[in-house]
């Protein structure tokens, strides 16, 4: 949709406190979005997949997140907000919008907030849902690992240091490091976050969870980095007739990784009804290709970020003109490679080689590994197994090389390229054995 806007941003007086919030969309229910350790309004809007969220939420409800007091664009505070007050604060932003009852969707620390609001104002609270939940927050953790974890926050605080437990599929793209790092520092400073966590140390809504009154979901994957597991599990447990419902990944934020059906789920909970269209959702065939610079970590650090920055630009221009030339569409970019599909697996083949070439020639040495499948097709993002598979091939690659599927091979038979046997390879999260190929002109 090319006509859309982000929200604006808001603000509801709550006390002596300006809260800000966001709306999107107009759906029959509203759901507020209850935030974690720490947020930015606006700033999230520029985290890959989390306006993705917001929308897909926004076909059957009127969504509503903010920012709670302290942090990101709601007032600054002496101290950390008691839960007591980031319930005022949703109340405040309720009666803001006119909104007399809500689905409260409560995130990570934000879930015992939503806990205490939904047992307290039952009356307006129509459902409760909770993502990556605890009930006690001393349960995470020894002391000793909670100090010495506190201090570690604390000294790397602005450098990203956080997207190892909250996004660790996304730990080794020295782009999503580095929008981290800046979410981190506009959402709170380092002293602030720390008396935050030192309140928050001391949470435990146990008590509290055996009389709710509202259906409650919960939610969980079943590697999260911050949060056990089996800490949602007893929440789950303790709630009476709660919902419980977990998923792979290692991610603890919502909008990273596979979630749409997490979302619906959600939107089943909410209605009673899902949207089997799925929007936007389309399936086609496709030759799915993934680079990669070698060593860019390693290169990035000994050459300085400003002459990176200049070379990863020229990068990105030689790879849209390349997938240009070859008649593909570029996707995205992954922060040090690209994601492109090409409706002939042939011209796939020939622009991965042609790209590896053209980048060794400004010193960039790449991977690329290609796989041609069935690929989901969701506004400007894809997804599906095929994907997975181009990744994993391409995590097999050496430098400058570019290696294929057999599917691949099969279907360009003929075609002119030459292919050599690499051997069979286990490729994680993928069923058997892959037979791969080293492609060359």
């Amino acid at each position: 949709m090319t006509d859309f806007k982000l929200p604006e941003t808001r603000y509801a007086q709550s006390g002596d406190a300006s809260i800000a919030y966001q709306v999107m969309g107009n759906g029959p229910v509203d759901i507020i979005l209850v935030p974690g350790l720490f947020s930015h309004i606006e700033y999230m809007h520029e985290l890959p997949g989390y306006t993705a969220v917001l929308r897909r939420l926004s076909r059957f409800a009127r969504v509503v997140a903010f920012d709670k007091r302290g942090q990101g664009l709601s007032d600054r505070i002496s101290g950390a907000p008691s839960l007591e007050q980031r319930m005022d604060d949703v109340r405040a932003i309720m009666d803001a919008i006119g909104s007399q009852r809500a689905a409260l969707f409560g995130f990570s620390e934000g879930c015992p907030m939503s806990v205490l609001f939904a047992a307290t104002y039952p009356a307006r609270v129509s459902h409760l849902v909770l993502l990556g939940s605890f009930a006690r927050s001393k349960d995470r953790s020894s002391e000793e690992e909670w100090r010495a974890r506190c201090d570690e926050i604390v000294q790397n605080w602005g450098a990203g240091e956080t997207i190892k437990s909250v996004a660790p599929s996304q730990a080794a793209n020295t782009e999503a490091i580095a929008q981290v790092a800046k979410f981190e520092r506009l959402s709170s400073s380092p002293g602030a976050i720390r008396t935050l966590l030192t309140l928050n140390r001391e949470i435990d809504v146990t008590t509290i969870l055996p009389m709710l009154q509202v259906p409650t979901l919960v939610l969980h994957r079943t590697g999260d980095g911050r949060v056990p597991i089996a800490l949602g599990r007893t929440v789950a447990d303790l709630i009476p007739g709660a919902k419980w419902q977990e998923y792979p990944g290692r991610d603890h934020y919502y909008w990273v990784g596979e979630n749409e059906t997490m979302l619906g789920d959600i939107e089943e909970f909410v209605t009673g009804h899902r949207d089997d269209a799925q929007g936007e959702l389309e399936r086609v065939l496709a030759t799915v290709l993934f680079t990669d610079i070698v060593d860019s970590t390693r290169n990035a650090a000994a050459m300085g970020d400003q002459r990176w920055r200049r070379l990863l630009d020229d990068h990105d221009e030689l790879a849209q003109q390349m997938v240009d030339r070859h008649r593909g569409h570029l996707v995205k970019s992954t922060g040090d490679g690209i994601l492109a599909t090409f409706d002939g697996p042939g011209r796939a083949v020939r622009c991965a080689l042609a790209f590896g070439s053209a980048a060794q020639q400004i010193g960039l040495p790449v991977r690329a590994g290609l796989h041609t499948g069935e690929i989901e097709v969701r506004g400007t993002d894809i997804g599906g197994i095929a994907v997975h598979a181009a990744a994993r091939v391409m995590s097999r690659c050496g430098s400058n090389e570019v290696l294929v599927s057999r599917v691949v091979t099969d279907l360009v038979a003929g075609a002119g390229l030459k292919f050599a046997e690499r051997g069979a390879f286990e490729l994680k999260g993928l069923p058997g054995k892959w037979e791969l190929f080293a492609a060359s002109g």
